[in-house]
């Protein structure tokens, strides 16, 4: 499956040439615009199916186009459950969470806070926010305004970037990210010391719950600006509905600071 909205991304293409020659038979799917691109005149040379990407939609907003729902549904996923933007519209919480979040983010920038800090403690959801990544970047990075968003490794970071984040520069608000792991793997009893018996029959999600409630209680106490997400159950709903609500808390960023979310101008200087 080789997807590239424009049919000419120099990446897209030099991998897609690597694998062509160690492959052995046509079974390529081809995602781009239905244009004369260097993608789509494979693909008639090649004889490969090919989709359409929609020309109005950006690379970073396509999670629910067929862009990412064609590789879900090929992972055995159900596309119709990741959709559910009627109940999401209606959900007055989920509404108000997120009006919420988008006003305090703009009181954030106004007090110089322009650094969004991930702390994310699922190392499975480390794609999710390199897409939150470019969609921050590449919507509101413009015109000198912008946030500059960060993914932080937790708990690894404990140990490398917890000093900066609690007595470091004041430019940084929070958003604390974990997953409930029912059947997580359980700890050795057996090999645990007595200095280390309230460890015992826990598994590793209580670890890191712990570490991470600790954390925010620190937070709290230095009164540094977080929100917490905890994801309850791994679904296409859920990721579904997180998708719905960084893009549109990203739109609403975009035009309350005055720049338009849906171009990135100064990447076509790099193509050029």
């Amino acid at each position: 499956l080789v997807i590239s909205k424009s049919g000419n991304t120099l990446e897209t293409v030099s991998n897609f040439n690597l694998l062509l020659q160690k492959q052995k038979k046509n079974k390529n799917v081809i995602l781009c615009e239905k244009k004369n691109n260097f993608l789509s005149l494979l693909a008639k040379k090649l004889k490969a199916e090919i989709f359409e990407h929609k020309n109005y939609i950006g690379g970073r907003y396509s999670v629910l186009s067929e862009t990412g729902m064609l590789p879900a549904e090929l992972m055995g996923l159900n596309e119709k459950k990741f959709k559910r933007f009627n109940y999401l519209i209606k959900n007055k919480y989920f509404i108000n969470t997120l009006i919420e979040n988008v006003i305090s983010i703009i009181g954030y920038i106004k007090q110089g806070k322009t650094n969004s800090v991930i702390l994310n403690y699922d190392e499975k959801s480390d794609n999710l926010f390199k897409w939150y990544q470019q969609l921050t970047a590449e919507s509101l990075g413009k015109n000198g305004k912008g946030i500059f968003p960060i993914v932080s490794s937790m708990p690894k970071d404990n140990h490398s970037l917890l000093q900066l984040y609690l007595d470091g520069p004041k430019n940084n608000f929070y958003t604390f990210f974990s997953v409930r792991e029912k059947n997580s793997q359980k700890l050795n009893n057996s090999n645990l010391f007595e200095k280390y018996s309230i460890l015992k029959n826990k598994n590793i999600y209580k670890v890191l719950d712990s570490q991470k409630k600790a954390t925010e209680n620190v937070f709290r106490r230095k009164k540094i600006p977080f929100r917490s997400f905890e994801i309850i159950n791994r679904s296409e709903e859920t990721l579904g509905e997180l998708f719905c609500f960084f893009i549109l808390e990203t739109i609403l960023l975009g035009y309350l600071l005055k720049v338009n979310p849906f171009n990135q101008p100064k990447v076509e200087l790099i193509k050029s």
